[in-house]
């Protein structure tokens, strides 16, 4: 009997010729390590469940994140038992919670067999293709003095097409950078669009935003009406491993 690597878009599809591995828990193709921080998570966030049309998996770690924007190589090997774990628990593919997590995207690319896109900046070469040659990507970011040209090399960028733009300043971002409980959304919501509009007024050669934050996809539709651009985000990533490692079938007549 084979064994079972297929996706099974019903029942019908089962057969003697295949043999379906038993767990637990089944039918979450991404997984998503996630630091353990508690403040509040709208939907969009990538640490809210609602956020997705598909069923994911969680795994959490325990340190203070300001190790992870440092990329404190002594929380990596939690890191990577989370991937560990995930693949071992049928995830299709693996993404960290946070932009930087990109500190351990080898390491944790070599302990798995699954494909691994720890940071939302893993698009940054993606969506520079798509602009023309003098155009930027604004990159919104939680904590500018830890994006260093080796963090993102570690997901194939270059500061070189990149404006590190900081947010993670904004007193309305406060609840979010330092785990409080109180957060006045729609005043994050004003700052962070009107942050956006005043760095592209500045900044004219800016084709696209990326939105570093795990935290800031909720907010994304706001920064794309505040500037008129294409803003990628964490979920923008999300979704489109997840069809990558989930192909559909195509219904229909001709």
């Amino acid at each position: 009997m084979s064994s079972w690597r297929g996706v099974l878009q019903n029942a019908a599809d089962l057969d003697q010729t295949h043999t379906v591995p038993a767990s637990y828990v089944a039918g979450h193709a991404i997984g998503i390590i996630a630091v353990e921080l508690v403040y509040p998570k709208l939907p969009g966030n990538v640490v809210n469940a609602t956020t997705y049309p598909f069923p994911v998996l969680y795994q959490r770690v325990r340190f203070d994140i300001e190790r992870l924007f440092r990329g404190d190589p002594g929380i990596a090997d939690q890191i990577v038992a989370a991937a560990v774990e995930l693949e071992a628990q049928g995830v299709r593919a693996i993404i960290g919670a946070c932009g930087y997590f990109a500190h351990f995207q080898e390491q944790v690319k070599a302990a798995v067999k699954v494909p691994v896109f720890l940071s939302s900046l893993c698009q940054v070469p993606l969506i520079r293709l798509g602009l023309q040659q003098d155009q930027k990507i604004a990159v919104l970011v939680a904590s500018a003095e830890h994006v260093t040209g080796d963090l993102l090399r570690r997901t194939g960028a270059d500061l070189d097409a990149c404006v590190i733009h900081d947010i993670g300043s904004l007193d309305s971002f406060a609840p979010i950078r330092w785990g409080r409980t109180a957060l006045d959304n729609d005043r994050l919501t004003r700052d962070l669009a009107e942050s956006a509009r005043a760095l592209v007024a500045q900044r004219p050669d800016i084709g696209a935003v990326l939105l570093e934050c795990s935290d800031l996809p909720p907010y994304a539709s706001a920064i794309q009406r505040a500037t008129g651009l294409p803003v990628f985000d964490f979920i923008s990533l999300i979704q489109w491993v997840y069809h990558g490692v989930v192909q559909k079938r195509y219904l229909g007549y001709f």
